[in-house]
């Protein structure tokens, strides 16, 4: 394997896995089931977008690059700000919102964009995306089991208000996303 293509899938999981943390902040308990879900869609959504990346080609290049980085800013900044609200607010099992199915899916969406980015790149390079995919996807779906069990242990340890902290983080990611695209 190169060694390349591993710190690839390590850059483009980072997102992942902090979001992951953010979810495991705002648990109660730590649920295998529920990691498994998280992981099992953030690996499934990295690799498949870079394979629509790849699949795309120059067709779409800068259509997609000239408003990525919105998308997946607006949707953390959103799903953040509403964390944050549903913790001040104290609704009662206002946690139980980051593990929904919908709420796992936009995050995962918001999350792999740089990977269909990545695949696109890739296609330039006239690199089979395949093998590159089967990494990144492992590699997410790894750190993102591990991102919800760290955040669960944090969280422990934080105890109150802690899902303030993980909404703060899918801001913070949103608003890197967005930076780093508009290169601010």
């Amino acid at each position: 394997m190169d060694i390349t293509i591993l710190f690839i899938a390590l850059g483009l999981a980072m997102d992942s896995f902090s979001v992951s943390v953010a979810n495991g902040l705002a648990t109660k308990t730590f649920i295998i089931s529920k990691a498994l879900t998280i992981a099992l869609f953030f690996g499934f959504f990295q690799a498949v977008m870079s394979i629509f990346g790849w699949l795309a080609g120059e067709s779409i290049a800068d259509y997609i690059s000239a408003f990525d980085h919105w998308i997946a800013f607006i949707l953390l900044t959103f799903i953040g700000i509403k964390m944050i609200y549903e913790s001040i607010t104290d609704k009662p099992n206002s946690l139980i919102g980051a593990y929904t199915i919908k709420v796992i899916l936009i995050l995962s969406i918001a999350t792999s964009i740089d990977a269909l980015a990545v695949g696109l790149s890739f296609s330039f390079l006239d690199i089979s995306i395949f093998f590159p995919a089967l990494i990144i996807g492992a590699v997410a779906f790894l750190m993102s089991f591990f991102g919800v069990y760290i955040g669960r242990r944090f969280g422990k340890i934080l105890k109150n208000r802690i899902e303030i902290l993980g909404g703060l983080i899918l801001i913070i990611i949103g608003l890197k996303i967005l930076f780093e695209h508009l290169m601010i």
